[in-house]
């Protein structure tokens, strides 16, 4: 079963929509489901982004955005049915994925939140998207809700996986009890030349571990886990991965062209945006309670957790469940 609370009451349909697919946990599909191929192109600020472009063009535009470390895979039973129920699906490569590239060699490879978030504003004018409903989890959901808080004109609704995920380099400098410390512990390695070192020889490895620690319940099979890690091999995926969770801690620099973003994520900004939060009551990675974070969402808003064993990676894990929260959120 899923427990749910919300601040605003929905029609009865859309209770019965939203309830009927979160009864069981659905984990994976016997049979992969077809890959998403990002066989769409645009350049967009420092970027020629990679992405997959589902349904009509003309309906309403939906972003999904993938996580760390894993790619718009995680999307490829979710984006069909979306594309299906007529909206216009964008998904994808995050900065480091993929086929996205960077046009200059000289620009940095900056993985720092409000760089990735403004990659989502960069594509939506490349491709003359005014408002969109975004959602996504890990890396992508942080960037869906920057872009909510700094940019709420730009989104229609928000489906975000653990929540509120804006911080800033200060509260990272803040030490955790040990256990909190424990579950962080890729982003100590990787503050080491030995940890980016290691990374870059061992990226699927790693990727692999990371995939079972945080959906310790999760039966991905070679075939899945496969398409996303080719993903990994981007020339500057380790560049991007280290630098995020090296600032994270204060050991790396940002650019001066983002700084003014980071101090107002630093005030921590409320959502204003209609928003359904989601959790996996299996996620093995480091997430805030959803108690933590509700009263960081002003506007319409409900919280969802998905039951069944479901962790990290709800989109891939829990495809019908997420479908139907994104469907939802654009009705709240």
């Amino acid at each position: 079963m899923s427990s749910l609370f919300r601040r605003t009451p929905m029609r009865l349909a859309t209770l019965l929509l939203a309830a009927q697919p979160l009864l069981v946990g659905i984990v994976s599909a016997a049979t992969p489901p077809a890959p998403l191929v990002a066989d769409q192109h645009v350049v967009a600020g420092d970027l020629d982004i990679g992405y997959a472009d589902l349904g009509p063009k003309t309906g309403e535009v939906v972003i999904l955005l993938h996580g760390w470390p894993y790619d718009i895979n995680s999307y490829a039973e979710v984006a069909p049915r979306l594309a299906a129920q007529g909206y216009r699906v964008v998904v994808p490569h995050l900065r480091g994925y993929g086929s996205t590239r960077f046009l200059s060699p000289d620009t940095p490879r900056n993985g720092e939140p409000a760089a990735l978030a403004s990659d989502v504003i960069a594509l939506m004018d490349a491709l003359h998207i005014q408002r969109a409903t975004l959602a996504g989890f890990d890396w992508g959901a942080r960037s869906a809700d920057i872009v909510a808080a700094l940019w709420p004109q730009r989104v229609k609704a928000l489906v975000s996986v653990s929540g509120y995920l804006i911080s800033s380099q200060e509260a990272g400098r803040n030490p955790l009890p040990p256990s909190a410390e424990l579950q962080w512990w890729y982003q100590y390695y990787f503050a080491t030349d030995r940890g980016r070192d290691g990374y870059a020889q061992y990226t699927h490895d790693f990727a692999r571990q990371i995939w079972k620690l945080a959906s310790p319940e999760w039966k991905f099979d070679d075939t899945t886990f496969a398409r996303s890690a080719a993903s990994l091999d981007n020339p500057d995926q380790v560049a991007i991965t280290i630098h995020n969770y090296r600032w994270r801690l204060g050991l790396a620099q940002g650019e001066p062209k983002y700084a003014a973003l980071e101090q107002r994520l630093a005030q921590l900004p409320a959502i204003t945006v209609p928003t359904i939060t989601l959790e996996g009551d299996a996620n093995g990675a480091p997430h805030p309670r959803p108690e933590a974070y509700a009263a960081k969402f002003t506007g319409n808003y409900e919280h969802r957790t998905l039951r069944g064993g479901i962790g990290h990676n709800p989109p891939q894990e829990a495809p019908a469940a997420f479908v139907q929260a994104v469907i939802d959120a654009t009705r709240l």
